[in-house]
């Protein structure tokens, strides 16, 4: 029978790997996080709105999907968007039991006022490695999408 340190022998490659990865995604979100807190907004809320920005008028599930986030507290973040008069909520006209989600003028000025330094700063992030590595990287990052 195997000892827990012959375990962990054979498999210290796999387990130092993770610990590297869980260290550096630790390190960049938190970097990342700068431009968003400075702004004021949680993580869903510019998540919730950077979405509307770029992808127009979305359904809850259809946020959800955007932001890779649970249903969880998305209702309570879009109903602080709009009582804080970020995004409004309308009935869809297709559908009269969904709510269609929209943006609105100063939602718009919120994000175009960050999204300059959230890029900036993501663009920092990633000034470590050049654009070939990546590349690489994102399509290692890739390989893990369907375990």
């Amino acid at each position: 029978m195997k000892v827990m340190k012959d375990i962990i022998n054979e498999n210290k490659l796999a387990l130092s790997t993770l610990i590297t990865f869980t260290r550096a995604e630790h390190t960049i979100h938190k970097k990342e996080l700068e431009t968003i807190k400075e702004s004021g907004l949680t993580t869903a809320q510019f998540g919730v709105l950077e979405a509307l920005y770029n992808k127009g008028d979305l359904r809850i599930c259809e946020i959800i999907e955007k932001i890779l986030t649970t249903s969880g507290n998305i209702t309570v973040v879009i109903k602080n968007l709009e009582k804080d008069g970020l995004v409004k909520k309308n009935l869809d006209p297709k559908d009269k039991r969904s709510t269609i989600i929209s943006i609105t003028d100063s939602g718009k000025k919120i994000i175009e006022d960050i999204l300059p330094k959230h890029i900036e700063n993501i663009n920092e992030i990633f000034s470590v490695l050049t654009k070939e590595e990546q590349i690489t990287l994102k399509n290692i990052l890739k390989k893990f999408k369907n375990i």
